[in-house]
């Protein structure tokens, strides 16, 4: 039994809260209900700012009394009381003042903090929109709590019942669709997916599709995407099979942009494919033949099916077993489907003459058959024929009569493209959207790199132009590049009239090059590159735009091969197509020495930034790579290469000496070749017996009396700095070296073979050589301040304390610190641990730095968001320790990375900026401080009533106060 004490507590909690219902009520009244016979409920109103304050103020104090007992939140008022309480938020969530919405995003937070969800179950879409639509306001003080209050719904979200389900999947999908911080949340749930995974086994399709449509919500984060696809088979089986034709159309759409979503990059793209690929290819040719395999009264009906599965079939933009299963799956024939009709009433023995095949062709042009994927049908036809093999014959998988007649219509269409945009003045806008895909696909057929593909590509290319073609072409591009600003159809004509320009430059009796051609494509790129022209792909290309893509995040890997700036890289192409049919430029008497003069000042500079500069992408640094051979340039340039360059021919640190048949020898550092050519030491390098040679221990290599001493000294240049210059003679001689040394992509560029699609530019990384690949060269060891780390051991000596077994030679050629202490002759100079003023994270930072040039970046987009103040502030210490360690030890380009990522990742966090300003105080670091007080500003009279600066020194104070000051100033 309760004892009388309890009672009388009782009593008092609900006479409290009787009056503090009537006090609601009684604000609640000075406004107006209205029955909404939408939504049948009653709803509440008031315009009265003064009225609206009252009601937010009197709901505040009410839930506040709630939140103070646990009981009090299952009491009967407070049921009573949740549909008047929301109502009048949701109509004051949708007010203009910036007060009034901070108080009542903040009592939002409250409201689904303290009540029970089932309480107010059935608002939960309500205000979830209400709260959505507040995400974007420039308010941070509104944004934030909307953005709490949602985390806290989505984190409250329970569901067992295929009603409760599909309810709940519903309402989240809605949610992650427009507001991507909670995609990574509700992922991590780990209940929530396996009830998700479960349920789609066991319900209706009506749920099947509501839980496709939340999966796609959530793979619209890259972070998500990665996961969902190491779920494994299990899960890659669902998405596959949803695609099939046993399941209703709405469902099969959705499992297409959900696999859309799955395969936005490459790495994600391949991973899949070695799991389900065939049975992923087979869904997409399935839904790629429907609308072809009936009659045109059908086409409407399927067409969703049909653009979906075409937009799927992209993935072929990158290389892979993949393409195989397309080719076995006669895409060749699905793809003609979609261009002619009736294609399955022509006969190879009936159509065997080239004429014949142009005029069936020309004659299934005309029917404008499946205009609404023809954007689709030549991108996936460029791709599939560029990343084709050398020896590859798609007859081995039917006739050749489709593929035939497919390359015969991609070049017929771009003959038409030819005729309207060679025409300075005749523009038609309606065929733009098929110009650029079609050209594009006319160009990647004539440079495949499959001999059948591109030679009958070239054949039919040259029977549909005439050489007239090649000089209206050159003529309007010189007109196009000179103009001083550019709309969408000068560019689209640049880029059109460029891939022109490429493409008759394949054949073998083009119209003769001039130097003005050359300096037309070259003016082009050096616009591109001062950012006087950009030309995106989407811009040009309509059927890529996807309101899926729009709506995504954390997709920083999805940037394709030829980059964003399309009309830079055709202009790299067509430069290094014309330069390597000029070469040698000095004989070619249409070029004069002006214009080779023109190139060696100014070309070559700019092509050697952008080989070195890894914000370019690897297509349009190979493409600069290619034409930097035809200047006697063989290599990649690089950044690491500048520093390891300067130990070339440097016998400080050089532990193996490579002698030569004629008696040369050369001193070299064993550590740079056992990574970049390991073909010039012995397999057992440990074991070749060491001499002391002026107090260093040096390893004598022998090398065959094949190897020509010119030749290898250009070697070393380039396993040091990653390119040299030689001449022709020197070039001869490296080839040899260089097939014998299996250095593939130098080889590449001295035969100055085109680049191949799709191929990574070739790193300069050193990092190997932390490991097994350097370990008999380490010669000294990196410490850090922690003298415990827990779970560390190290695998190759029993020193306790976290260490890096590391190489003089590499940390000298990037801190001169370093340098001056090894050759200082201090006791320091010849010890055997170099200890690091940092934590052990930081000190691995730095040592990635030396090897590679590289410092490793934090977590970004949702991973970042979903962190906590403590966990973001653990990410970005060791960046400000680096930041601190480069002043003394002189690392310009690290403090600027460390002081560049600090920077970008400061966001609005309140306590993460308190604690970096802290962090830099301590550590003297005044203009890092000066940034976080910056971001401190706008909250300074909140933190000061609120006490939380009395942690902080005087000098913290003033400098948040002095921001807060000049921030009042500028208004």
């Amino acid at each position: 039994m309760k004892s009388s004490g309890d009672k009388d507590k009782n009593r008092g909690v609900s006479l409290q809260m009787n009056n503090l219902h009537q006090r609601l009520l009684h604000a609640l009244n000075l406004g107006t209900r209205y029955f909404d016979e939408k939504t049948n409920q009653w709803k509440w109103q008031s315009a009265n700012i003064e009225v609206q304050k009252q009601v937010i103020r009197s709901i505040d104090v009410f839930l506040d009394f709630v939140s103070g007992d646990a009981r009090a939140a299952h009491h009967s008022i407070v049921k009573d009381s949740v549909a008047d309480i929301l109502g009048a938020l949701l109509w004051i969530l949708r007010c203009k003042n910036r007060p009034l919405l901070c108080m009542a995003a903040n009592v939002a937070v409250k409201l689904v903090s303290v009540l029970p969800h089932s309480i107010f179950e059935s608002y939960i879409l309500d205000l979830v929109y209400a709260l959505s639509s507040l995400l974007s306001s420039p308010f941070v003080e509104v944004a934030i709590p909307c953005s709490t209050s949602l985390n806290l719904v989505i984190s409250n979200l329970n569901a067992s019942s295929a009603k409760a389900v599909w309810e709940m999947s519903s309402l989240l999908g809605s949610i992650l669709l427009w507001w991507p911080p909670t995609r990574f949340p509700v992922w991590n749930d780990v209940q929530l997916i396996n009830t998700l995974s479960d349920m789609y086994a066991r319900t209706d399709i009506s749920t099947k599709l509501v839980i496709l449509k939340l999966y796609t919500s959530l793979a619209l984060c890259g972070s998500v995407a990665k996961k969902l696809i190491e779920n494994g088979e299990v899960f890659l089986q669902m998405v596959v099979q949803s695609m099939g034709k046993s399941y209703p159309d709405a469902v099969r759409i959705e499992g297409f942009r959900l696999s859309q979503c799955l395969l936005r990059s490459q790495e994600n793209c391949l991973k899949v494919m070695d799991t389900c690929g065939e049975a992923l290819v087979d869904a997409i040719i399935c839904g790629m033949e429907e609308t072809g395999m009936h009659s045109r009264k059908f086409v409407n009906k399927n067409s969703s099916i049909l653009v979906e599965a075409c937009r799927l079939a992209l993935v072929t933009r990158w290389a892979g077993d993949h393409h195989i299963s397309f080719w076995k799956q006669r895409i060749d024939k699905v793809l003609l489907n979609l261009l002619i009709e009736n294609i399955h009433d022509l006969s190879e023995e009936h159509v065997s003459s080239l004429d014949k095949q142009i005029s069936i062709a020309k004659e299934g042009l005309k029917t404008n058959h499946q205009l609404c994927v023809r954007g689709y049908v030549w991108d996936i036809l460029g791709w599939l024929t560029i990343h084709s093999g050398e020896n590859f014959n798609p007859c081995i998988h039917g006739s050749g009569l489709y593929i035939n007649l497919i390359i015969i219509c991609a070049c017929l269409t771009f003959e038409d493209v030819i005729k309207k945009w060679c025409r300075i003045y005749q523009k038609d806008a309606d065929d733009s959207f098929q110009s650029e895909p079609a050209s594009r696909a006319v160009l990647m057929m004539i440079y495949s790199p499959c001999n059948y593909i591109s030679s009958q590509a070239r054949l039919i290319f040259s029977k549909t132009y005439s050489s007239d073609h090649f000089t209206s072409l050159a003529h309007t591009l010189e007109y196009a590049s000179s103009l001083e600003s550019y709309g969408s159809f000068d560019k689209l004509q640049l880029i059109i009239n460029l891939i022109g320009l490429i493409s008759f430059l394949s054949l073998p009796h083009h119209h003769t090059l001039e130097g003005k051609y050359i300096r037309t494509v070259a003016f082009i790129v050096k616009r591109c590159l001062g950012n006087d022209i950009d030309v995106s792909r989407l811009s040009l290309a309509p059927h890529l735009h996807t309101t899926l893509y729009e709506k995504s995040c954390c997709w920083m890997d999805a940037e394709d091969w030829e980059g964003s700036n399309i009309l830079l890289f055709y202009g790299l192409w067509g430069l290094a197509e014309m330069v390597h049919q000029s070469a040698p430029l000095q004989n070619n008497s249409r070029i004069s020495i002006v214009d080779i003069e023109y190139f060696e000042a100014q070309l070559v500079r700019k092509l050697l930034e952008i080989c070195s500069n890894a914000s370019f992408t690897h297509g349009l640094r190979w493409y600069a790579a290619y034409i930097l051979s035809h200047f006697g340039f063989y290599g990649f340039p690089n950044e690491l290469g500048k520093r390891v360059g300067r130990c070339l021919n440097e016998k400080e640190y050089a532990d193996i000496q490579l002698f030569l048949a004629n008696g040369n020898t050369l001193s070299v550092h064993g550590v740079i070749l056992a990574v970049r050519c390991s073909s010039l030491l012995p397999p057992e390098v440990s074991l070749v017996k060491e001499k002391r040679i002026d107090g260093q221990s040096i390893r004598e290599v022998r090398l065959s009396s094949h190897v020509d001493y010119e030749a290898l000294v250009k070697l070393l240049e380039y396993v040091y700095v990653g390119y040299f210059h030689a001449d022709e003679e020197i070039v001869k001689k490296l080839k040899i070296l260089a097939k014998r040394c299996d250095l593939q992509p130098l080889l590449q560029m001295l035969h100055r073979q085109s680049p191949k699609w799709g191929t990574s530019f070739p790193s300069f990384d050193l990092t190997p050589s932390l490991v097994s690949a350097g370990s008999c060269f380490w010669d000294v060891i990196l410490e850090s301040k922690q003298e415990k780390l827990e779970g560390w051991t190290c695998c190759t000596c029993s020193h306790s304390v976290p260490h890096l077994h590391v190489h003089k030679v590499i940390l000298q050629s990037g801190c001169d610190y370093l340098q001056g202490l090894f050759r200082s002759g201090m006791k320091e100079s010849n010890s055997p641990i170099i200890k690091v003023p940092t934590s052990w994270e930081a000190a691995n930072k730095l040592v990635h730095w030396f090897y590679s040039s590289e410092l490793p970046n934090p977590p970004s987009g949702c991973l970042w968001d979903n962190m906590d103040d403590e966990q973001k502030l653990c990410s970005l210490q060791s960046y400000v320790e680096l930041y601190w360690l480069s002043e003394f030890w002189i690392l310009e380009d690290v403090q600027e990375a460390c002081w560049n990522v600090i920077v970008s990742y400061l966001d609005n966090s309140k306590q993460l900026s308190l604690k970096m300003l802290k962090m830099a105080g301590d550590l003297s670091l005044w203009k890092l401080a000066d940034v976080a007080a910056i971001h401190l500003a706008p909250s300074y009279s909140q933190l000061r009533d609120s006490c939380e600066l009395e942690d902080l020194d005087d000098a913290l104070v003033h400098l948040i106060c002095s921001a807060s000051t000049q921030l009042s100033q500028n208004g």
